[in-house]
């Protein structure tokens, strides 16, 4: 289980390469397949978020594993449709297989990292609520007035 943001920070310094998933884990991903829900097709690995940051990323290490753990539709989001408590975050490695109909990477070849602690989630949350504007557009629009006063 890890707790906190340094934890995946030190794993992705030691070594890159390194998602995270959000599901009912490892062994039932096995049993189910990974299968697109929409079309029905079989995908060829399992959708995970990448958490290297990308190259383009000039902003603190911390802050992109921040805000690709808040677009996980993790426990704080329970009371949606179709989010099920028994599933959770966790970290995986792999390689790259290709790319879901999100955009998200799909892997294969997976060596499971560990479970991310509610506490964890927390923190993204937080890292995210102080660091980047809650409001989309919000803060573009403050530049656009600024740049025409």
């Amino acid at each position: 289980m890890l707790y906190q943001l340094s934890e995946i920070e030190r794993l992705l310094v030691e070594a890159p390469g390194l998602y995270v998933r959000y599901s009912a884990g490892y062994a039932a991903d096995l049993e189910a397949g990974p299968i697109d829900a929409a079309s029905g097709l079989a995908l060829p690995g399992l959708p995970a978020r990448p958490l290297d940051p990308e190259a383009w990323w000039t902003l603190p290490r911390r802050e992109w594993i921040a805000r690709q753990l808040t677009q996980l539709p993790a426990a704080r989001h329970a009371t949606f449709e179709g989010v099920h408590p028994e599933r959770f975050a966790w970290l995986l490695r792999g390689r790259p297989a290709g790319h879901g109909l999100d955009g998200e990477a799909l892997v294969t070849d997976i060596e499971v990292v560990g479970r991310l602690a509610e506490c964890l989630i927390a923190e993204a949350d937080r890292v995210c609520d102080e660091r980047f504007d809650a409001e989309p557009g919000r803060r573009e629009a403050e530049l656009v007035s600024v740049a025409h006063a």
